[in-house]
């Protein structure tokens, strides 16, 4: 489970507070595309060597338990603040030639129990990773914006204002913020992004 996190990039914060929505300070410097990260998880063992299963090694039951697992924790906060569920789940897109290498998109492996347990949609037609970039994992931090610039696109207008990202993991922020970028000028009003895991990251 995530310690104190900020809740615009679920970035860990450390010590405790009392503000019921506390943010970092890159989120008051720089706020970011969207509206609010989810995280379930720390990145750190073992949620880190399951993620790596899934991701590259095909392990696809791990993600029907990371996806329940996300679930059962989106559904507490949810009664716990009252808030409304997104109408749509978008797993972030991969590039056709990865997703061919691959045989399958991680993000929308886990998007699958979620979207069945909390009965909300998921689209797979609007949006798409229209250009092949670097693996993100690959790169050093401040390489990853620019990596993903411009690296997403919405065919049509989607039939959703609020609207769920979802991925595996966030370590810079660099792939959800562009892609949310690219959600809010196809006209989404309300983003929120949830991940499975969330690494630590010094601004």
């Amino acid at each position: 489970m995530q310690p104190t996190a900020c809740y615009q990039c679920a970035l860990p914060l450390h010590g405790t507070t009392a503000v019921p929505s506390p943010l970092c300070g890159h989120c008051l410097k720089e706020p970011p595309s969207y509206d609010h990260t989810f995280s379930a998880f720390q990145y750190a063992h073992p949620v880190d060597h399951l993620i790596h299963d899934l991701k590259f090694n095909r392990k696809l039951a791990i993600a029907r338990l990371l996806g329940e697992l996300m679930a059962q924790q989106l559904t507490k906060r949810a009664h716990s603040i009252s808030s409304p569920f997104p109408q749509l789940i978008i797993p972030v897109p991969l590039h056709a030639a990865r997703l061919r290498e691959r045989g399958y998109n991680q993000a929308t492996e886990l998007a699958r129990p979620i979207a069945r347990a909390l009965n909300i949609p998921i689209d797979y037609q609007h949006c798409q990773r229209h250009r092949a970039t670097a693996v993100q994992s690959d790169l050093p931090a401040n390489e990853r914006l620019r990596n993903v610039k411009g690296g997403f696109s919405v065919a049509k207008k989607l039939p959703a204002h609020h609207v769920a990202i979802v991925d595996d993991v966030m370590t810079t922020g660099a792939t959800v913020a562009e892609f949310a970028t690219t959600l809010r000028s196809a006209g989404v009003k309300k983003i929120e992004v949830w991940v499975c895991a969330r690494a630590a990251l010094k601004f």
